[in-house]
């Protein structure tokens, strides 16, 4: 099993509820297949560096897990297939970005959280 790291962009008209839905189906398109997910980061809406379909936003959304290379294939075919999702990219994580993204996240979990008012 290889360590894997998938960053999409919804559109922004979804609501709350519908963006979560549709990270749900994918996270559930990897369960199916047998995957792990380790890691999971909604980073919200953000604007675009330039238009995609006339929008220049869009909902970000981070995965890390482990999957077996043959998931990929599954997953990035639903991606194409979902009209929600206007861009993804699918990466195999080498070990310096395994030990990286762990220390990222230790340094997370470690932060004193802030609430925004």
């Amino acid at each position: 099993m290889n360590q894997y790291e998938t960053v999409f962009i919804l559109t922004p008209v979804l609501s709350d509820s519908q963006m979560k839905e549709a990270v749900e189906k994918f996270k559930g398109v990897l369960q199916e297949e047998g995957a792990e997910i380790i890691n999971e980061e909604n980073w919200g809406l953000k604007k675009l560096a330039y238009p995609i379909q006339k929008k220049s936003t869009g909902f970000y959304q981070l995965i890390e897990f482990k999957a077996n290379p043959a998931t990929i294939e599954k997953l990035e075919l639903n991606f194409r297939r979902d009209e929600r999702v206007i861009r993804f990219l699918t990466f195999r994580m080498e070990k310096y970005a395994i030990e990286y993204a762990e220390k990222r996240r230790n340094l997370r979990a470690t932060a004193p959280q802030v609430e925004k008012k």
